[in-house]
């Protein structure tokens, strides 16, 4: 079962968020700051927590990284806050986190219900750095130092390692992995812990550090595809997908993420990209399942607040929309230079 809800409470940037989301694709869109990233790293620790056997006030901890992995200083900075609450719903189950910003430990929270659990939920999270090409030696680096990475870098190397999926691929899933194959020119390899780029016509692998980022990105999710973390009920977490891919691959991409969400893949991004928006409308189809959710402050008081749509073109606020009509006039003007 997909997650259906977000609460938070005094956390982080936001007072109060009450966020249902789609159990497609979700296009989180707002100014720096907004609370995007905060607000998937909070679903995703859900997830993980069903999987990992770590605590979700633990977990939240270890991917959000507050200084000195104090969790009270997930509590909202203003005067007379002294807890926040973070609440992720699936269906009926519900799991949630308690922080105090009196509370020294290094978690605090409500035991997670075993039933939240018991039903586990795979998911992945793709942040906006590209980890890949800095694989070799990362993950016995990070347990067994104290370096200042969010743990969502050692996560999504512990997914792109698996190997492949047991089994037939089926032809949904084989069409999605020729369209990315096409787009970076090869499939992906791993030999040791170094990921290449084979492009199959003899002339050997080229190693990833000599690859673009962009395709790397795209090479990552070529990965997840092939060894099965991308399946039926599983979450992607995906913050900015547009950095480094030109745009003329972004189109490519966005009909895969449609792919996936239906094959059941509930799909989360936060995204500053007409292009990626733009995309993801024009490309939808009938029954597709997609919000777009515009985080704003709140005129008056300056909460954080949400409102979401299923069409681009009804978001309000849009400042993606806003700023490419800005530029469009623009255009226009000096194009007619003197004409009235």
């Amino acid at each position: 079962m997909p997650l259906t809800r977000v609460e938070l409470e005094r956390f982080t940037a936001f007072t109060h968020l009450r966020l249902d989301v789609s159990p497609g694709i979700n296009v989180l869109m707002g100014a720096n700051g907004a609370g995007k990233t905060h607000l998937m790293k909070v679903c995703y620790a859900a997830c993980d927590a069903s999987t990992s056997g770590i605590p979700f006030a633990e977990k939240l901890v270890r991917v959000m990284l507050p200084s000195g992995r104090k969790p009270g200083r997930l509590v909202q900075r203003s005067v007379g806050n002294q807890t926040g609450t973070a609440t992720v719903h699936r269906g009926n189950d519900k799991l949630a986190a308690t922080f105090s910003r009196n509370n020294p430990g290094p978690s605090s929270g409500d035991r997670d219900p075993e039933d939240w659990s018991a039903d586990p939920i795979e998911s992945v999270y793709i942040p906006v750095k590209e980890m890949l090409a800095n694989a070799p030696g990362f993950r016995s680096l990070y347990e067994k130092r104290e370096i200042h990475f969010e743990e969502v870098y050692k996560d999504i190397l512990n997914r792109a390692y698996l190997p492949k999926l047991r089994g037939r691929i089926d032809k949904d899933r084989q069409e999605l992995l020729d369209n990315l194959q096409d787009a970076i020119g090869g499939s992906v390899t791993v030999k040791g812990e170094e990921f290449f780029l084979d492009n199959g016509n003899g002339s050997g692998n080229l190693e990833f550090t000599l690859l673009a980022e962009g395709i790397r990105k795209l090479g990552l999710l070529w990965l997840l595809i092939q060894n099965g973390t991308l399946e039926e009920s599983s979450i992607l977490f995906w913050d900015e997908p547009e950095a480094n891919i030109n745009p003329g691959l972004i189109g490519t991409l966005m009909d895969v993420l449609l792919k996936l969400q239906r094959r059941g893949v509930q799909v989360f991004i936060a995204t500053h990209s007409y292009i990626v928006s733009k995309e993801l409308d024009l490309r939808s189809k009938a029954g597709d399942n997609m919000l777009f959710h515009s985080l704003h402050q709140e005129a008056g008081n300056g909460d954080i607040v949400c409102s979401s749509t299923p069409r681009f073109q009804d978001v309000h606020p849009n400042l993606i929309g806003d700023a490419f009509t800005g530029l469009y006039d623009r255009e226009v003007r000096r194009s007619l230079g003197g004409l009235a």
